[in-house]
């Protein structure tokens, strides 16, 4: 493996490149992988500028259910063997932090990783930008100025409070995180277009991020509302399961492997 992929340097070139990607006018398309050959297969396609990581999807291949169940040496692990064979910027989930964003993100900077998804899970407002604040500042002890994607789980975990409170909470939430350094604000959600557009006027035009889930809208159309980014989380590695559960279907039935099956899998 390509070890030179393990530097600050690289990550601070690759986060000033992330940080554009999530600037411009085009939404930012990334599709979450959980291991080096979905991270390979997916960075080779044209149209990848960037990496994002599930940690949900890491979580569960490695037999570990999410929430920061899997260590975070095993974690940190599968995540630099994603650096290692993407050539592009590298935006990893570190789930909330694991007790210490700080450390833990210096940690990730120096294996190359460029960009962050880091949960609030709706603490305190005080508490959740100390924890943003830390791990910005620890990437930039490091000479990276990270492009945290700062998560918000104000529809994730606002219960029935109504939309009209999770949208305020997520605006004020989102703002204070790009006060404290973050580059985008991450609503995880199934999010429709008089949502989003509120979210967007909240919290900043190229700033919100939004995940596809089924039921959400296309990314064309969070383009068009002002989104910068969109991903999936663990949604490709349960399509690919999906797949993977029905082909032993077929083949516990006598079936036979599909015509025009692609080798992926040579590392």
């Amino acid at each position: 493996m390509n070890t030179t992929h393990r530097t600050p340097a690289r990550a601070a070139v690759h986060a000033h490149t992330l940080s554009e990607l999530y600037a411009a006018p085009e939404i930012l398309r990334v599709v979450n992988v959980w291991d080096a050959v979905s991270a390979r297969v997916v960075s080779e396609l044209p149209g990848t500028r960037a990496i994002a990581t599930a940690g949900h999807g890491i979580a569960a291949s490695h037999g570990y259910p999410d929430g920061e169940r899997i260590p975070l040496d095993l974690m940190l692990a599968a995540l630099e063997r994603i650096v290692d064979v993407s050539p592009h910027p590298v935006s990893a989930d570190l789930d909330g932090g694991y007790d210490d964003a700080g450390e833990t993100v210096r940690r990730a900077v120096g294996i190359g990783i460029s960009g962050a998804n880091i949960e609030d899970r709706l603490r305190p407002l005080d508490e959740s930008v100390e924890v943003m604040t830390a791990a910005v500042r620890a990437a930039e002890a490091e000479g990276v100025r990270l492009a945290l994607n700062a998560r918000t789980d104000a529809f994730v975990l606002g219960g029935d409070r109504g939309v009209d409170a999770n949208v305020a909470d997520a605006i004020e939430r989102g703002r204070a995180y790009l006060d404290a350094g973050a580059t985008c604000v991450f609503v995880p959600g199934v999010l429709d277009a008089e949502v989003t557009g509120r979210l967007v006027e909240g919290i900043g035009e190229r700033r919100v991020s939004v995940i596809g889930l089924p039921g959400a809208l296309s990314a064309a159309e969070y383009e068009a509302l002002g989104v910068a980014r969109i991903s999936y989380g663990p949604m490709p590695q349960n399509v690919a399961l999906t797949a993977l559960k029905r082909l032993a279907q077929d083949l516990q039935q006598d079936g036979v492997i599909p015509e025009g099956t692609e080798k992926l899998n040579d590392m």
